[in-house]
């Protein structure tokens, strides 16, 4: 996905309407109340016969592309605000529940750039593997406050 599509997936986001039921979109989930999508995965992208120096490369692509978009959408809204997301996935694994709209994306996550625009948030998140090269950079938009 180039950087001049993700932009115009995310500002079809912001401006979508939000469905009265979870549905599953090309690229993301919908629900009442939020949009999700994923911008690059690059689990999408190898198996298990690709070496390590293939994945590597994805996973290089994928920060320079998360890197290029935060650019890009502090240009236009201005600095984000840069939350961790630890307590909230404490939170989870103690058993206690986040509004689908968060879910998936804390449990995945360490931070996420937020923007308010309007009345919805923007987050962008990129999402690493611990203890691998796999990376994935997601965005939510919502009217549900972030956690």
């Amino acid at each position: 996905m180039t950087t001049a599509h993700q932009l115009r997936l995310i500002d079809g986001m912001r401006t979508r309407d939000f469905p009265a039921e979870r549905i599953r979109s090309g690229s993301g989930v919908s629900g009442p109340g939020y949009h999700t999508a994923s911008l690059h995965s690059d689990t999408d992208h190898w198996d298990d016969d690709e070496d390590e120096v293939g994945r590597l490369e994805h996973r290089a692509q994928c920060l320079a592309e998360h890197d290029v978009l935060l650019t890009l959408l502090t240009s236009r809204w201005g600095e984000p605000q840069t939350i961790s997301l630890w307590s909230a996935q404490e939170r989870m694994m103690a058993g206690g529940e986040l509004p689908e709209a968060w879910a998936e994306t804390v449990a995945g996550c360490e931070h996420l750039q937020l923007w308010r625009i309007e009345d919805r948030w923007v987050a962008m998140g990129l999402c690493r593997e611990e203890d691998g090269p796999g990376c994935e950079l997601s965005v939510v938009v919502t009217e549900i406050d972030p956690p």
